[in-house]
C-alpha cells in the first residue's frame, strides 16, 4: 500500500520500495553498520547479481504513518544499544524529511556480526 497525501492541487503518492530504499540507506549511513540482512532469499538474490537496497527493511504502512522493522549486520566491537539508537534517529529523520511520511516506530532486528575488519586489523597487525 503505498503512502498517499493529499495537496491543494493533487495528490502525491510514494511506493513503499522508495520509503524502503531510504530507509535502508539511511541505517547504512551509520557508523558501524556493516550491512543489512535479508535472509536466504537475499543471498541468492546477491549470487545472481541483483542487490535490492531496500533489502532487509520491512515496512507496515497505516493510516497514520509508517511502521519500520530493519535488520542489521553490525562490525565487531560496536555497543549495539548505542548504534541502534543512532539508526533509529537517521531512518526517522531521514524518512520524515524526505517524505513527510510520520515514522510510528524503527524496530532493530541484529541478524549478524562481520568480523572481516576485526580479521583484516589482525592480518595488518602480524605483518610488524
Amino acid at each position: 500500500m503505498d503512502s498517499i497525501k493529499e495537496l491543494e492541487y493533487g495528490e502525491i503518492k510514494i511506493a513503499d520500495e522508495v520509503i524502503a530504499t531510504i530507509a535502508g540507506l539511511a541505517a547504512t549511513e551509520v557508523q558501524g553498520v556493516s550491512g543489512m540482512s535479508g535472509g536466504l532469499a537475499d543471498g541468492i538474490a546477491e549470487i545472481l547479481g541483483k542487490k535490492s537496497l531496500s533489502k532487509g527493511v520491512k515496512l507496515d504502512v497505516m493510516e497514520n504513518g509508517v511502521s519500520i522493522d530493519l535488520y542489521i549486520v553490525v562490525d565487531y566491537g560496536v555497543k549495539i544499544p548505542d548504534i541502534a539508537w543512532k539508526i533509529q534517529d537517521n531512518v526517522k529523520t531521514t524518512i520524515e524529511s524526505m517524505t513527510g511520511t510520520n515514522v510510528i516506530d524503527v524496530n532493530i532486528n541484529i541478524q549478524g556480526v562481520d568480523f572481516s575488519k576485526e580479521n583484516s586489523n589482525e592480518s595488518t597487525n602480524n605483518q610488524n
